[in-house]
């Protein structure tokens, strides 16, 4: 008896030995990939400023919700608007922060979105913007491969230059320095200026070399570009409703999983209201930071200025901006 059980022992060992051997002698099981890092690329021709911000808060959004797994890289300050514009619409990189001559180039009758003297204020933009007229435009971009995620405010632009100026009789064929737009030229042509188009990057060298004597431009641009060091006079002629988007390769971003869409649309919308929340509440301490830095203030007659702009307005209107009209724009 005491063998059958030896032997019933030894027997039920072999077999737990047998089935351990089969177990390591099966089929290894790899372990997880870790999941595939998706990069961003974000530029924008500001060196500084609330339009490269907004861009670090959507890439702090973003890299915090998908746990570091979309990683988000900021290029600020290299590449001129124009070239930003082209390379996003190719592909070559995947978003901008940029300022708005996407519309002219992309989706040009809207225009009108960025035009000198159009837009009351802000509040008066973003009514237009979130109704037909802005979805019109936002549908254009899209056809040019270009997807909309948000409107960063940059404030009023005012005027700046080496001596004061209170009617249109003090911009006469004053070389003023202007992004290369034939729609905004026009309208400082017809104020009496001489506008001089040149690209961002290079605004601060034409006030110092004397290509320009005078500039025009938000003032988040003023202080960013350090135009204190080359300009004596900040003019408030309020001429412009200024903002800045961030946009999408469209073609990248309808291949994205779904989840990362959503993500980065919200990151996106958080951005904006982030941004703009910073510029409402901190555009007088630029104003107050330029004059410590020696800017003299000059209110001037800004009616007069308007006025002298109006016909060259109604014109664009009439040929370029034929989506609307100017008197549709002004009852949003």
């Amino acid at each position: 008896m005491k063998l059958l059980r030896l032997g019933f022992i030894f027997s039920t060992i072999a077999l737990v030995c047998f089935l351990f051997a089969c177990a390591e002698m099966g089929p290894a099981v790899k372990p997880s990939e870790p999941a595939k890092k998706t990069t961003i690329r974000i530029a924008s021709p500001f060196k500084g400023g609330i339009v490269v911000e907004a861009a670090e808060k959507f890439k702090e959004i973003v890299e915090k919700g998908s746990g570091g797994r979309i990683e988000v890289k900021i290029d600020a300050g290299t590449k001129s608007e124009i070239d930003i514009n082209k390379m996003n619409r190719a592909g070559e990189i995947e978003m901008q922060s940029n300022g708005t001559a996407f519309l002219e180039y992309y989706a040009p009758p809207y225009y009108f979105f960025t035009g000198p003297y159009v837009m009351k204020d802000f509040d008066h933009y973003m009514r237009a913007w979130n109704g037909k007229l802005g979805q019109g435009a936002r549908a254009q971009l899209e056809k040019n491969d270009l997807k909309y995620l948000a409107t960063i405010y940059r404030g009023l632009r005012q005027t700046t230059a080496k001596k004061p100026l209170y009617t249109p009789a003090d911009a006469y064929m004053l070389k003023l320095r202007l992004p290369p737009i034939p729609s905004w030229m026009a309208v400082w042509k017809a104020i009496g200026a001489d506008p001089v188009g040149v690209p961002l990057p290079e605004l601060y060298n034409s006030l110092k070399t004397g290509k320009a004597e005078a500039s025009e431009g938000d003032l988040p641009q003023i202080q960013s570009f350090k135009l204190n060091e080359v300009q004596t006079h900040l003019i408030i002629t309020n001429h412009l409703v200024q903002t800045a988007g961030i946009l999408i390769h469209k073609p990248f971003f309808d291949k994205l999983p779904k989840a990362d869409q959503d993500l980065i649309v919200k990151a996106g919308k958080e951005a904006e209201e982030w941004a703009n929340n910073k510029i409402k509440t901190g555009e007088g301490a630029i104003l107050l930071d330029l004059q410590r830095k020696g800017m003299q203030v000059v209110i001037p007659d800004a009616n007069s200025f308007r006025a002298k702009a109006k016909d060259a307005v109604d014109e664009l209107f009439k040929t370029q901006w034929t989506v609307t009209t100017w008197a549709e724009v002004l009852a949003q």
